[in-house]
């Protein structure tokens, strides 16, 4: 056998490898997403900032946002649920490579280069929690604390496909879905937030 063909086969043994792992990792997320809500919610909320913000007449401005704080509540419930499904998984089966380009069981070879994804989950619930707005309040406050929501789940989306996939996909899909970039969220969700954020994932930023 050539050395061209003993590369190839290498090289197509590693990426079957590669996407049976993170084949199995998107299916491990949806198994505790699918009894949810979260999904659905997230998007809701996401489009609904928008016209909320887009929308003149300050009464059914206001309706908007009173309608959101309620689905925030919501996905505070729905998305803790996830998060305690999720943490009953084993240690083996949630570590994230922190390397922009994972290789195949890398992240359980080297756990030292790797982060819990059972901690960024709960990382992110609290998050949201905190970045839900009061009934009470309104006008720019109001729009300030949808900007920071939306940074938040953001993130949340950039962590799960970061999981499913590796770090590069996952800022290469916010920036296409979103047209965000990944430290430009990072840069916009609560201070607290971006401090244990980094910290976890060892300041990979």
């Amino acid at each position: 056998m050539s050395g061209l063909s003993l590369m190839l086969m290498i090289g197509i043994g590693v990426f079957w490898l590669q996407t049976s792992e993170q084949r199995r990792r998107v299916g491990l997320l949806a198994k505790h997403l699918a009894p949810t809500q979260v999904e659905k919610i997230l998007g809701t909320l996401i489009d609904g900032y928008l016209q909320a913000l887009e929308e003149k007449d300050p009464q059914r401005q206001q309706h908007a946002w009173e309608v959101l704080t309620r689905q925030e509540q919501q996905l505070v419930e729905q998305f803790q649920r996830f998060v305690d499904g999720f943490a009953k998984e084993s240690a083996e089966d949630t570590r994230v490579s922190t390397l922009p380009l994972s290789l195949p069981f890398f992240d359980r070879l080297f756990p030292a280069y790797t982060f819990d994804m059972r901690k960024a989950l709960a990382l992110h619930a609290e998050a949201i929690r905190a970045a839900c707005a009061p009934p009470e309040v309104q006008g720019d406050a109001r729009r300030d604390l949808a900007f920071t929501m939306t940074a938040e789940l953001l993130l949340m989306q950039h962590t799960c496909h970061w999981f499913g996939k590796t770090r590069t996909i996952a800022s290469v899909r916010l920036l296409t879905r979103h047209k965000t970039q990944y430290e430009q969220v990072l840069e916009s969700v609560q201070p607290g937030t971006r401090r244990a954020y980094l910290k976890l994932i060892g300041s990979v930023a």
